[in-house]
């Protein structure tokens, strides 16, 4: 069987579970929510940084797409699926390659529209302080934040293929979104900046003074997403349906 039926197959997969479509449009409510929240906040605090303070929402938004990962592969692990959809693709490579698209294209889209209704709403609070923002610096911003969504959703999706469990990539990831990143990061210094969390949300920063430059963070989220989904392929060529 050719890639492209494939895809549509597990594109219609998706179509079809509301669930997987209510975490895409829990990215869009909950980023554009917080987003436009932080926008109303205290301006002249001296780490004030107004493109992040924009984009501030994809931090809890962040996890309806570590979810949406997590779930379009798990999905295929309940009743035992996952033997008819190898039975029909016995080329497992190809068969997940078809999935990892579907979930990375549509968090991409609605990733990309999400940043930019984030940085609209947040910036009719922000008035005048953000001002200061460029063009290109907003472009950068909404480009980067639709793609690191993308890379998270991707890297729940390597998770779950490897640990055969949405529960278990859930309970591995936002904890270490939520507490490692926030919580520890302050106590062992850098070495967080190469989280793969902390790493691509230097896209959103207006300016930042770590190790990373926007780009080379995305590059660094990046790196962890493929050796999630290597592990992940790895534990689906070497194991049975």
């Amino acid at each position: 069987m050719s890639f492209t039926p494939v895809l549509r197959s597990e594109a219609l997969k998706v179509r079809t579970l509301r669930s997987l479509c209510g975490t895409l449009l829990a990215v869009f409510a909950v980023t554009t929510a917080a987003s436009a929240l932080a926008g109303v906040s205290d301006t002249t605090q001296p780490e004030f940084d107004p493109l992040f303070m924009a984009l501030s929402g994809v931090i809890p938004g962040q996890i309806a797409a570590v979810a949406y990962g997590a779930m379009a592969v798990s999905s295929e692990y309940h009743g035992n699926g996952i033997r008819l959809s190898l039975a029909a693709v016995p080329r497992r490579g190809r068969w997940f390659a078809a999935k990892l698209v579907v979930v990375a294209a549509p968090v991409l889209v609605v990733g990309l529209l999400t940043a930019f209704a984030a940085l609209v709403a947040a910036r009719t609070g922000l008035g005048t302080a953000a001002d200061g923002l460029t063009t290109g610096e907003q472009v950068r911003g909404v480009v980067g934040c639709g793609i690191y969504l993308m890379l998270m959703a991707l890297l729940a999706a390597g998770l779950t293929a490897l640990f055969r469990s949405g529960v278990a990539t859930l309970s591995v990831l936002i904890p270490f979104i939520l507490i490692v990143s926030f919580v520890i990061g302050d106590a062992v210094g850098g070495v967080t900046d190469f989280l793969p969390d902390k790493a691509g949300q230097v896209i959103l920063y207006q300016t930042h003074d770590g190790t990373l430059g926007p780009w080379a963070g995305l590059a660094v989220t990046a790196l962890w997403v493929a050796a999630a989904l290597l592990a992940g392929a790895w534990r689906l060529r070497g194991r049975d349906a």
